[in-house]
């Protein structure tokens, strides 16, 4: 079977969504683990709230009121990050996608690279 240009290129393009579909994959894999680690946190911060409501004393009051207004904001903070980081997911997902499209040839020689530095760490790894 001979290789065509077509052929390379139509792999490529094929490795291109491949490769598209594992960073959006691994992405989301991220992002919702962090965000879960995110929600343990406030949770475990506004049990110990709820913990230390019954004390009367005016700094722990102060401290509690503040920390409260904290934790709401990084509630607020980690939706919004959650979805910029979606967006900024799909637009490089989508520039990679476009990038090997327009240049295939270039997308094969960067994948190759990228194949032997990983090729080179495992090696190097498990030795």
């Amino acid at each position: 079977m001979e290789t065509t240009f077509e052929g390379t290129a139509e792999q490529a393009r094929a490795a291109a969504r491949r490769l598209k579909d594992d960073l959006d994959s691994g992405l989301h894999d991220l992002q919702s683990a962090a965000a879960d680690e995110m929600k343990n946190l406030i949770a475990d911060v506004e049990e110990l709230l709820s913990r230390i409501s019954d004390i009367k004393d005016t700094d722990v009051a102060r401290v509690r009121g503040k920390v409260l207004r904290a934790v709401e904001a990084a509630k607020a903070s980690l939706e919004q990050g959650a979805d910029t980081v979606k967006r900024q997911a799909k637009r490089a997902a989508t520039a990679t996608d476009d990038y090997v499209h327009e240049t295939p040839w270039a997308a094969v020689g960067i994948a190759a690279l990228v194949g032997a530095v990983v090729g080179i760490l495992a090696s190097r790894r498990s030795s």
